[in-house]
């Protein structure tokens, strides 16, 4: 978007991106900056760089127009599949199944009905289980993860509270998990899925979630 408008853009990612993003982001034009092992360490330098510099400051998941549109998805969701009754949405910092979790229960209130939104994070960085036990956002310490695309320590503030409300149930899924998800997306449906957007196959695969 912003070499389409030609505006300048600095892209924070921590040290461990996985490389094809990276290339492929400084391929759109971006200059990246490489920050630490999680993503709370590139928010902060991110921060630190607006403040600086003047540069306006877009959080991956922690505002509302972020949630508003990811919340977009939803909505297709629920127009390309009309009678569904359980949505699974992977979870980083929140941000994509606050909007699609809000979109999706306000539309399916509006016609009468109920949908449950279940949502998946990797064992190795659950930050929203430790959250919702404690009632307050916490940080965790992630392990070494292949999902690095949701690899986040501490969920989002505004996110926290719209899963508190909206989330019916939060499963997390191993890292052999996700592999065999990411085997079988391959070998049955014939579709290269990156580790974060299989967790959802993961966790049926895993037998967590059965309907």
């Amino acid at each position: 978007a912003a070499r389409e408008l030609d505006i300048k853009a600095t892209i924070f990612m921590p040290l461990g991106v996985a490389l094809p993003k990276l290339q492929a982001t400084r391929s759109y034009g971006a200059e990246v900056v490489l920050r630490g092992d999680t993503v709370e360490e590139p928010l902060k330098a991110a921060a630190e760089y607006s403040e600086k510099t003047g540069a306006i400051l877009i959080p991956p998941f922690d505002h509302p127009d972020v949630v508003i549109g990811q919340g977009t998805l939803g909505l297709e969701i629920l127009d390309q599949v009309a009678d569904l009754n359980t949505v699974i949405v992977p979870i980083g910092g929140g941000g994509l199944i606050s909007g699609v979790a809000s979109a999706i229960k306000q539309r399916a209130a509006a016609e009468g009905r109920t949908v449950r939104v279940i949502g998946v994070q990797a064992a190795n960085a659950a930050a929203y289980s430790a959250s919702l036990a404690a009632g307050k956002v916490i940080e965790v310490r992630p392990s070494a993860t292949i999902a690095d695309g949701i690899a986040v320590a501490k969920p989002g503030l505004l996110n926290f509270e719209i899963v508190r409300e909206l989330v019916d149930e939060i499963v997390t899924v191993s890292e052999a998990d996700m592999a065999r998800a990411i085997l079988v997306l391959l070998e049955r449906a014939k579709q290269v899925v990156e580790p974060a957007g299989a967790v959802g196959i993961a966790a049926i695969l895993s037998g967590q979630i059965t309907n």
